[in-house]
Protein backbone atom coordinates (compact mmCIF):
# COMPACT_ATOMS: atom_id res chain seq x y z
CA UNK A 1 0.00 0.00 0.00
CA UNK A 2 1.29 3.47 -0.89
CA UNK A 3 1.88 5.92 1.93
CA UNK A 4 2.72 8.95 -0.19
CA UNK A 5 2.02 10.43 -3.61
CA UNK A 6 4.53 12.23 -5.80
CA UNK A 7 3.09 14.16 -8.74
CA UNK A 8 5.31 14.63 -11.79
CA UNK A 9 3.79 17.62 -13.58
CA UNK A 10 5.77 17.06 -16.80
CA UNK A 11 9.10 15.80 -18.09
CA UNK A 12 11.03 15.14 -21.26
CA UNK A 13 12.65 11.96 -19.96
CA UNK A 14 12.29 8.55 -21.63
CA UNK A 15 10.92 7.14 -18.36
CA UNK A 16 10.84 7.71 -14.59
CA UNK A 17 12.62 4.53 -13.54
CA UNK A 18 15.33 6.43 -11.68
CA UNK A 19 12.78 8.23 -9.53
CA UNK A 20 10.71 5.12 -8.95
CA UNK A 21 13.71 3.06 -7.88
CA UNK A 22 14.52 5.66 -5.23
CA UNK A 23 11.04 6.62 -4.01
CA UNK A 24 8.87 3.52 -4.31
CA UNK A 25 10.74 1.72 -1.50
CA UNK A 26 9.67 4.63 0.74
CA UNK A 27 6.04 3.99 -0.13
CA UNK A 28 5.54 6.54 -2.91
CA UNK A 29 3.01 6.13 -5.68
CA UNK A 30 3.39 8.23 -8.83
CA UNK A 31 0.90 10.49 -10.63
CA UNK A 32 2.36 11.42 -14.01
CA UNK A 33 1.27 14.21 -16.32
CA UNK A 34 2.35 16.52 -19.10
CA UNK A 35 0.74 19.65 -17.72
CA UNK A 36 0.69 22.79 -19.85
CA UNK A 37 -1.56 25.02 -17.76
CA UNK A 38 -1.84 26.02 -14.12
CA UNK A 39 -5.23 24.37 -13.85
CA UNK A 40 -3.75 21.06 -15.05
CA UNK A 41 -0.98 21.37 -12.47
CA UNK A 42 -3.55 22.09 -9.75
CA UNK A 43 -5.64 19.06 -10.65
CA UNK A 44 -2.69 16.66 -10.80
CA UNK A 45 -0.97 17.88 -7.62
CA UNK A 46 -3.91 18.62 -5.32
CA UNK A 47 -3.32 15.60 -3.08
CA UNK A 48 0.37 15.06 -3.76
CA UNK A 49 2.86 14.91 -0.89
CA UNK A 50 5.68 15.99 -3.22
CA UNK A 51 5.86 17.58 -6.65
CA UNK A 52 8.46 17.11 -9.37
CA UNK A 53 8.30 19.64 -12.19
CA UNK A 54 10.28 20.50 -15.28
CA UNK A 55 8.57 23.21 -17.36
CA UNK A 56 4.93 23.25 -16.26
CA UNK A 57 3.58 26.53 -14.79
CA UNK A 58 3.52 25.97 -11.03
CA UNK A 59 1.81 29.28 -10.39
CA UNK A 60 0.38 30.84 -7.24
CA UNK A 61 -3.07 29.70 -8.35
CA UNK A 62 -1.89 26.11 -8.68
CA UNK A 63 0.05 26.13 -5.41
CA UNK A 64 -2.95 27.46 -3.48
CA UNK A 65 -4.81 24.28 -4.42
CA UNK A 66 -2.11 21.97 -3.02
CA UNK A 67 -3.52 20.31 0.10
CA UNK A 68 -0.67 18.05 1.25
CA UNK A 69 2.48 19.14 -0.58
CA UNK A 70 5.67 19.20 1.51
CA UNK A 71 8.21 19.97 -1.24
CA UNK A 72 8.41 21.12 -4.86
CA UNK A 73 11.49 19.96 -6.74
CA UNK A 74 12.38 21.52 -10.07
CA UNK A 75 14.25 19.34 -12.58
CA UNK A 76 17.07 21.78 -13.37
CA UNK A 77 18.70 24.97 -12.16
CA UNK A 78 16.27 27.75 -13.04
CA UNK A 79 13.04 28.01 -11.07
CA UNK A 80 11.22 30.72 -13.00
CA UNK A 81 8.30 28.35 -13.72
CA UNK A 82 7.58 28.11 -9.97
CA UNK A 83 6.06 30.92 -7.91
CA UNK A 84 8.55 30.94 -5.04
CA UNK A 85 6.64 33.40 -2.88
CA UNK A 86 3.38 31.49 -3.19
CA UNK A 87 5.17 28.33 -2.09
CA UNK A 88 6.77 30.21 0.80
CA UNK A 89 3.37 31.45 1.96
CA UNK A 90 2.26 27.82 2.24
CA UNK A 91 5.55 26.85 3.92
CA UNK A 92 6.54 24.61 1.01
CA UNK A 93 10.27 24.49 0.24
CA UNK A 94 11.19 24.80 -3.44
CA UNK A 95 14.34 22.95 -4.41
CA UNK A 96 16.43 23.07 -7.57
CA UNK A 97 19.20 20.80 -8.86
CA UNK A 98 22.17 23.06 -9.54
CA UNK A 99 24.92 20.46 -9.74
CA UNK A 100 23.77 17.84 -12.25
CA UNK A 101 25.23 19.34 -15.46
CA UNK A 102 27.95 21.83 -14.53
CA UNK A 103 30.55 20.23 -16.77
CA UNK A 104 28.18 19.75 -19.69
CA UNK A 105 27.07 23.39 -19.68
CA UNK A 106 30.67 24.57 -19.41
CA UNK A 107 31.65 22.32 -22.33
CA UNK A 108 28.77 23.66 -24.41
CA UNK A 109 29.65 27.26 -23.56
CA UNK A 110 33.20 26.88 -24.81
CA UNK A 111 31.98 24.91 -27.83
CA UNK A 112 29.65 27.75 -28.79
CA UNK A 113 32.34 30.35 -28.23
CA UNK A 114 34.85 28.51 -30.39
CA UNK A 115 32.29 27.82 -33.10
CA UNK A 116 31.14 31.44 -33.43
CA UNK A 117 34.62 32.97 -33.14
CA UNK A 118 36.29 30.46 -35.47
CA UNK A 119 33.27 30.54 -37.82
CA UNK A 120 33.26 26.77 -37.93
CA UNK A 121 29.70 26.29 -39.30
CA UNK A 122 30.42 28.66 -42.21
CA UNK A 123 33.74 27.00 -43.02
CA UNK A 124 32.19 23.54 -42.93
CA UNK A 125 29.41 24.68 -45.27
CA UNK A 126 31.92 26.18 -47.71
CA UNK A 127 33.87 22.92 -47.84
CA UNK A 128 30.62 21.04 -48.49
CA UNK A 129 29.91 23.50 -51.29
CA UNK A 130 33.25 22.65 -52.88
CA UNK A 131 35.08 25.80 -51.71
CA UNK A 132 38.51 25.00 -50.26
CA UNK A 133 40.31 27.94 -48.69
CA UNK A 134 43.17 27.99 -46.20
CA UNK A 135 42.11 31.39 -44.81
CA UNK A 136 38.31 31.30 -45.16
CA UNK A 137 35.64 33.65 -43.88
CA UNK A 138 38.05 36.44 -43.00
CA UNK A 139 38.49 37.91 -40.52
CA UNK A 140 38.82 35.22 -37.84
CA UNK A 141 40.40 36.39 -34.58
CA UNK A 142 42.66 34.42 -32.27
CA UNK A 143 41.80 33.80 -28.63
CA UNK A 144 45.20 34.31 -27.07
CA UNK A 145 45.42 37.30 -24.71
CA UNK A 146 41.80 38.23 -25.28
CA UNK A 147 39.45 38.84 -22.34
CA UNK A 148 36.54 36.64 -21.40
CA UNK A 149 33.93 38.41 -19.31
CA UNK A 150 31.73 36.34 -17.02
CA UNK A 151 28.31 37.76 -16.18
CA UNK A 152 27.75 35.87 -12.96
CA UNK A 153 30.34 33.87 -11.04
CA UNK A 154 28.69 30.67 -9.84
CA UNK A 155 29.67 27.05 -10.34
CA UNK A 156 29.17 26.98 -14.10
CA UNK A 157 31.06 30.23 -14.64
CA UNK A 158 33.97 28.78 -12.66
CA UNK A 159 33.93 25.63 -14.79
CA UNK A 160 33.92 27.82 -17.92
CA UNK A 161 36.85 29.79 -16.48
CA UNK A 162 38.92 26.63 -16.01
CA UNK A 163 38.48 25.81 -19.69
CA UNK A 164 38.95 29.38 -20.91
CA UNK A 165 42.34 29.92 -19.31
CA UNK A 166 43.71 26.92 -21.22
CA UNK A 167 43.10 28.96 -24.40
CA UNK A 168 45.19 31.83 -23.05
CA UNK A 169 42.24 34.03 -22.12
CA UNK A 170 42.31 36.61 -19.34
CA UNK A 171 39.19 36.77 -17.18
CA UNK A 172 37.03 39.47 -15.63
CA UNK A 173 33.71 38.94 -13.91
CA UNK A 174 30.64 40.82 -12.71
CA UNK A 175 28.65 39.40 -9.82
CA UNK A 176 27.30 41.68 -7.08
CA UNK A 177 26.98 38.70 -4.73
CA UNK A 178 30.63 37.56 -4.91
CA UNK A 179 33.35 39.65 -3.29
CA UNK A 180 36.61 40.70 -4.85
CA UNK A 181 38.80 38.38 -2.78
CA UNK A 182 36.78 35.31 -3.74
CA UNK A 183 37.24 36.13 -7.42
CA UNK A 184 40.92 36.88 -6.91
CA UNK A 185 41.41 33.34 -5.60
CA UNK A 186 40.39 32.18 -9.08
CA UNK A 187 42.68 34.67 -10.81
CA UNK A 188 39.71 36.76 -11.90
CA UNK A 189 39.37 40.53 -11.74
CA UNK A 190 36.07 41.69 -10.26
CA UNK A 191 34.56 44.53 -12.31
CA UNK A 192 31.35 46.51 -12.40
CA UNK A 193 28.65 46.10 -15.04
CA UNK A 194 29.84 48.93 -17.26
CA UNK A 195 33.40 47.65 -17.25
CA UNK A 196 32.29 44.12 -18.05
CA UNK A 197 30.50 45.36 -21.15
CA UNK A 198 33.32 47.64 -22.27
CA UNK A 199 36.27 45.28 -21.81
CA UNK A 200 34.97 41.81 -22.71
CA UNK A 201 36.04 40.31 -26.02
CA UNK A 202 33.88 37.27 -25.28
CA UNK A 203 31.02 37.80 -22.83
CA UNK A 204 29.58 34.64 -21.33
CA UNK A 205 26.27 34.87 -19.46
CA UNK A 206 25.78 32.83 -16.27
CA UNK A 207 22.95 34.63 -14.47
CA UNK A 208 19.70 33.41 -12.98
CA UNK A 209 16.53 34.97 -14.32
CA UNK A 210 15.18 37.42 -11.74
CA UNK A 211 13.39 40.76 -12.00
CA UNK A 212 16.81 42.40 -11.68
CA UNK A 213 18.45 40.37 -14.48
CA UNK A 214 15.53 40.27 -16.91
CA UNK A 215 16.69 41.76 -20.24
CA UNK A 216 19.91 43.07 -18.69
CA UNK A 217 21.40 42.62 -22.13
CA UNK A 218 19.31 45.25 -23.85
CA UNK A 219 19.87 47.98 -26.44
CA UNK A 220 21.82 50.09 -23.96
CA UNK A 221 24.07 47.19 -22.93
CA UNK A 222 24.87 46.16 -26.49
CA UNK A 223 25.71 49.76 -27.28
CA UNK A 224 28.45 49.67 -24.64
CA UNK A 225 30.08 46.47 -25.91
CA UNK A 226 32.97 46.34 -28.35
CA UNK A 227 31.93 46.00 -32.01
CA UNK A 228 34.45 43.12 -32.15
CA UNK A 229 32.95 41.29 -29.16
CA UNK A 230 30.92 38.08 -29.00
CA UNK A 231 28.05 37.16 -26.67
CA UNK A 232 27.49 33.59 -25.46
CA UNK A 233 24.41 32.70 -23.39
CA UNK A 234 23.88 29.27 -21.84
CA UNK A 235 22.06 30.51 -18.72
CA UNK A 236 18.53 31.92 -19.01
CA UNK A 237 17.02 33.25 -22.21
CA UNK A 238 15.19 36.07 -20.46
CA UNK A 239 18.44 37.79 -19.50
CA UNK A 240 18.84 38.87 -23.15
CA UNK A 241 16.37 41.10 -25.00
CA UNK A 242 15.91 39.16 -28.24
CA UNK A 243 14.95 42.13 -30.39
CA UNK A 244 17.87 44.14 -29.06
CA UNK A 245 20.19 41.23 -29.87
CA UNK A 246 18.87 41.06 -33.43
CA UNK A 247 19.43 44.79 -33.87
CA UNK A 248 22.92 44.61 -32.35
CA UNK A 249 23.94 41.86 -34.75
CA UNK A 250 22.42 43.62 -37.76
CA UNK A 251 23.93 46.99 -36.90
CA UNK A 252 27.39 45.70 -36.05
CA UNK A 253 27.23 46.70 -32.38
CA UNK A 254 28.73 43.28 -31.62
CA UNK A 255 30.52 40.83 -33.91
CA UNK A 256 28.48 37.74 -33.10
CA UNK A 257 26.39 35.75 -30.68
CA UNK A 258 25.91 32.10 -29.81
CA UNK A 259 22.93 31.23 -27.63
CA UNK A 260 21.45 28.04 -26.24
CA UNK A 261 18.54 29.81 -24.52
CA UNK A 262 16.03 32.40 -25.66
CA UNK A 263 13.16 34.46 -24.28
CA UNK A 264 10.70 32.37 -26.27
CA UNK A 265 11.37 28.69 -26.87
CA UNK A 266 11.33 27.01 -29.25
CA UNK A 267 12.60 29.75 -31.53
CA UNK A 268 10.21 30.86 -34.28
CA UNK A 269 11.16 29.32 -37.65
CA UNK A 270 11.19 32.79 -39.24
CA UNK A 271 13.41 34.37 -36.56
CA UNK A 272 16.10 36.61 -38.09
CA UNK A 273 18.62 34.96 -35.77
CA UNK A 274 18.40 31.77 -37.80
CA UNK A 275 19.37 33.58 -40.98
CA UNK A 276 22.42 35.41 -39.63
CA UNK A 277 25.92 34.06 -40.26
CA UNK A 278 27.11 35.82 -37.12
CA UNK A 279 24.64 34.01 -34.85
CA UNK A 280 24.44 30.40 -33.70
CA UNK A 281 21.39 28.98 -31.91
CA UNK A 282 21.22 25.60 -30.20
CA UNK A 283 18.10 24.08 -28.70
CA UNK A 284 18.48 24.58 -24.91
CA UNK A 285 20.60 21.45 -24.87
CA UNK A 286 23.73 22.66 -23.08
CA UNK A 287 22.77 20.61 -20.05
CA UNK A 288 22.42 17.36 -21.91
CA UNK A 289 24.53 14.24 -21.94
CA UNK A 290 23.36 10.73 -21.21
CA UNK A 291 25.15 10.97 -17.86
CA UNK A 292 23.62 14.31 -16.86
CA UNK A 293 20.16 13.09 -17.84
CA UNK A 294 20.40 10.29 -15.32
CA UNK A 295 21.97 12.54 -12.67
CA UNK A 296 19.14 15.06 -12.97
CA UNK A 297 16.48 12.45 -12.35
CA UNK A 298 18.45 10.82 -9.56
CA UNK A 299 19.33 14.04 -7.73
CA UNK A 300 15.74 15.31 -7.93
CA UNK A 301 14.36 12.11 -6.43
CA UNK A 302 17.03 12.10 -3.73
CA UNK A 303 15.87 15.51 -2.50
CA UNK A 304 12.40 14.10 -1.88
CA UNK A 305 13.93 11.04 -0.21
CA UNK A 306 15.94 13.31 2.10
CA UNK A 307 12.87 15.20 3.28
CA UNK A 308 10.79 12.09 3.91
CA UNK A 309 13.71 10.39 5.66
CA UNK A 310 14.14 13.26 8.11
CA UNK A 311 17.25 14.68 6.45
CA UNK A 312 18.03 18.25 5.41
CA UNK A 313 17.23 19.39 1.88
CA UNK A 314 20.36 20.46 0.01
CA UNK A 315 19.24 23.16 -2.40
CA UNK A 316 16.28 25.18 -1.08
CA UNK A 317 15.79 28.34 -3.17
CA UNK A 318 12.89 30.06 -1.40
CA UNK A 319 14.21 29.99 2.16
CA UNK A 320 11.64 27.59 3.63
CA UNK A 321 13.22 25.35 6.26
CA UNK A 322 16.70 26.44 5.19
CA UNK A 323 19.31 26.26 7.91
Amino acid sequence: MSNYLVAVTDSGFPDLEQEKNILQPLGFAFAEGQCRTASEVAALCRYADAVLTQWAPVTAEAIESFEKCRVIVRYGIGVDNVDLEAAKRKNIPVVNIPDYAIQEVADHTLSLMLAIVRKIPQVVQRVRDGIWEISPCRPIVGLQDKTIGLAGFGNIAKAVLKRAVSFGLKAIAYDPYVDESAMAEWGVEKVDWETLLARSDFLSVHMPLTPATKRMFNEEAFGKMKPTSFLVNTSRGGTVDTEALIDALRDGKIAGAAVDVLEQEPIAPDSPLLKMDNCLVTSHCAWYSESSLLRLQEYAALEIKRLFSGERLLHVVNGVGKI
